[in-house]
This record gives C-alpha cells, sequence and structure tokens, in this order.
C-alpha cells in the first residue's frame, strides 16, 4: 500500500456509511469475523475501524429498515484495502477457515491488484484488496491498464501469516463502486464537478481517481440504464464521504458543483451533495 494515493495532494474516499437489518448480527460479522474495531456503539448505529481512532465504515439499522432492494442504484461494493499481500493471504486463510462454507467467494487479479469479493449478511458488496506496487502498473497516456484474471490463490496464501488478528492498523478504504442510472452524466458530475480524471473505460463502467491512483472510484450501469435510486430505509449505502486536502479544493468543487446546479447543501464541517444517481456524499477535508 501506497500512502500517497490516500494523502495530499490526492481526493479519496474516507469513510462508507451503510445501512443492515439487524445491527448486533452485522456486528458479528464486521467485528467478530472481520475484525474491525468498534469505535462507537448505540442500539442503532456502530461506527467501525481499523486503527482505533479514524471512522472507515458505520453500520446503521434505521427504523423499518427492509431487504436490499434489487436494480436500483447505489452500493456494488466497498473496497477494503489491507496493507500488504501477506495480509490478504492471512484473511484469505482466515476466510477458508471459518466461513469457508459459508460464503460464496470471488477472487480476481486486477493486474493493479488482488482482490477477493463477497456480501455481507445482508449482501451489502465487500471487497477486500492490496495493491501491486505502483510501479508495476502499466499506463496508457492516462489510462491504466486493468482487467479481470484468476488470481493466484495458491500464491497468496502461501504468502499468509500464522493467524488473522484483525484489521491491521494501516488499513484503509480503497475505493468504493457505485451502480449509477447513466455513464455520461455521472462522468460529468466526478470529473466536472469534484476533479475526478478517468482512468479506465470498461463496457458499462467507468473507473476514477485523482493522483494517479488506479481507481477511488468505480460507476457502473450493470442494474440498467436509468435505474432507479434505492429507498433510504432498504439495506444498502446511505453515503460515503470524499476526503478533500485542503479547502481551496474543495471550495473549487463546491463552485463547479453550483454552476452545474446541484444542490449542494453545507453541514457543520462537510458538504452534502447527491450524485446524478441519488448517491450521498459528504465532501469533507482531511483532519
Amino acid at each position: 500500500m501506497e500512502k500517497k494515493f490516500f494523502q495530499k495532494p490526492a481526493t479519496y474516499v474516507g469513510e462508507v456509511n451503510i445501512n443492515v437489518t439487524n445491527l448486533k448480527n452485522s456486528l458479528v460479522f464486521y467485528r467478530d469475523f472481520m475484525g474491525f474495531k468498534v469505535l462507537e456503539e448505540t442500539s442503532e448505529r456502530a461506527v467501525l475501524t481499523a486503527d482505533g481512532t479514524k471512522p472507515i465504515l458505520t453500520l446503521e439499522q434505521p427504523k423499518n429498515v427492509i431487504p436490499k432492494e434489487r436494480r436500483t442504484t447505489g452500493l456494488y461494493h466497498f473496497a477494503i484495502l489491507l496493507p500488504s499481500r501477506k495480509d490478504l493471504g492471512t484473511f484469505l486463510k482466515h476466510l477458508i477457515q471459518t466461513k469457508g462454507h459459508e460464503i460464496r467467494l470471488g477472487a480476481s487479479d486486477h493486474f493493479v491488484s488482488e482482490a477477493l469479493y463477497f456480501d455481507d449478511p445482508d449482501g451489502n458488496g465487500i471487497e477486500i484488496a492490496c495493491d501491486r506496487p505502483s510501479s508495476e502498473w502499466n499506463w496508457n497516456g492516462d489510462l491504466v491498464d486493468m482487467g479481470t484474471a484468476q488470481m493466484d490463490g495458491e500464491g497468496v496464501l502461501g504468502e499468509a501469516g500464522d493467524k488473522w488478528e484483525g484489521m491491521p492498523e494501516n488499513t484503509l478504504m480503497g475505493h468504493i463502486h457505485l451502480h449509477v442510472a447513466h455513464l455520461e452524466e455521472t462522468e460529468k458530475f466526478y470529473v466536472d464537478g469534484l476533479g475526478f480524471n478517468i482512468v479506465t473505460r470498461y463496457p458499462g463502467a467507468l473507473f476514477a481517481s485523482t493522483n494517479g491512483y488506479h481507481h477511488h472510484l468505480g460507476l457502473n450501469v450493470w442494474n440498467g440504464e436509468g435505474a432507479k435510486a434505492s429507498s433510504k430505509n432498504s439495506v444498502g449505502l446511505n453515503w460515503f464521504s470524499l476526503i478533500f486536502p485542503d479547502s481551496e479544493k474543495r471550495e473549487k468543487a463546491v463552485r463547479k458543483l453550483d454552476d452545474m446546479q446541484v444542490t449542494v447543501i453545507k453541514e457543520n464541517d462537510y458538504y452534502l451533495v447527491e450524485d446524478p444517481s441519488g448517491n450521498a456524499i459528504r465532501l469533507q477535508l482531511e483532519e
């Protein structure tokens, strides 16, 4: 993991907030199995962290919660980025040993990274990944070579440590991948409005980043062109945060969004905005 993609001058994903149907059951999964620490907890909400200080994932149990809706915009998956391939191998071994018969697991080599895919108990998509060194990424102009090939599972397991001790302190939210309604208007919002760069184009999908990362955002129409937004009380995404390097860049983004006639709401220490597909974003600053 290279920290330069998650600090100034990059703009990157900080925290993801999702709905679940049963907070206690979800905590068994995220805390006891995945190894997050609980930073704050109430009867309806739990804030999770890897380093004991910074929120990375928040679980909410809304009133009258309903199961995940199909064919809507919203969360495809969030990606937990581990510091090393050894960590990925250790987690994979842990998963096989503890939930090998319960979890439907996917695994891919994306050339820039290696990744595991599975769902939480409510169907929220999760990616657990580690990056290859950026010196090994293949760029063709402004586009980075990403694909989907079979992961070398034996090689990953071969680097595993003895025991999974929970999320390493340096674990980050690597990216978020969203279902959107239309790619053209989505690209305009994230590129012209928020200042991201398109780094890969894929059938029905765009991948965007800042500061030369392979992607901080994935955006796809795989749930159908014109898909509707999910209900506010359904399992799935509530909001995610984008961390801007300084107030100047954030204010520039807010002005651009205003010029595009996008509604931007100022809260205490962040701006709240929705992308054209109804995905809510908090525009925050590095602490």
